[in-house]
């Protein structure tokens, strides 16, 4: 059995080569870059942020699912590091899963984050993947203190995007679909300014 460590999601960050997830084991001076599509990181962040829409997404419908049920997501794993892919299992009990015969299932690293960020249960890694993919925290806040040309344009998933997320859920909860659509427009146009 592999040793692992318990993690939390330390920043979201946008990079040239797209958006990561930086998970950085508690107590340790290192995150671990994972990248993510656009769509993961917006579901992640409202998750994050705690945004409530008017219409659950796929990562409350099935924790919906999970509870009405009686299970409970117990935890994430992040195990495995294949072709330079992370692989993570959702680790589920209640019911006639226990703790120490949970329910196991093959999940992508982003979507298990989707549904941790909303359940807050724990985030474990595996420390062979830390110890082959972890880079050193000065790295990042260096890169995201020089916001230069020079930092390879790590920036920070600001409080501006969170806002405009908030507004968007409004507007849409008003059915205000027109300045819905603005909004939505306003962070595509963040998107393609940060590339």
């Amino acid at each position: 059995m592999h040793k692992i460590l318990t993690a939390e999601i330390w920043s979201i960050v946008q990079t040239n080569e797209g958006y990561a997830v930086l998970l950085r084991p508690l107590n340790e001076n290192v995150a671990v870059p994972i990248f993510i599509g656009q769509l993961e990181m917006q579901s992640i962040l409202i998750g994050r942020e705690g945004i409530s829409l008017p219409r659950p997404l796929t990562h409350d419908l099935l924790l919906s699912v999970l509870d009405s049920q009686g299970l409970k997501l117990d935890r994430i794993e992040i195990h495995d590091l294949k072709d330079n892919t992370f692989h993570a299992q959702l680790v589920i009990t209640g019911g006639k899963y226990s703790v120490g015969k949970p329910l196991v299932l093959d999940s992508r690293p982003s979507d298990a984050f989707g549904l941790v960020t909303r359940c807050k249960c724990p985030i474990f890694i595996s420390a062979e993947i830390v110890k082959k993919t972890g880079i050193p925290l000065d790295f990042f806040l260096d890169a995201m203190e020089d916001g230069d040309d020079t930092s390879n344009d790590i920036v920070t998933l600001d409080e501006e995007r969170s806002k405009l997320l908030a507004q968007l859920n409004e507007a849409v909860e008003k059915e205000e679909y027109e300045k819905a659509a603005e909004i939505r427009d306003m962070l595509l146009s963040m998107d393609e300014e940060e590339k």
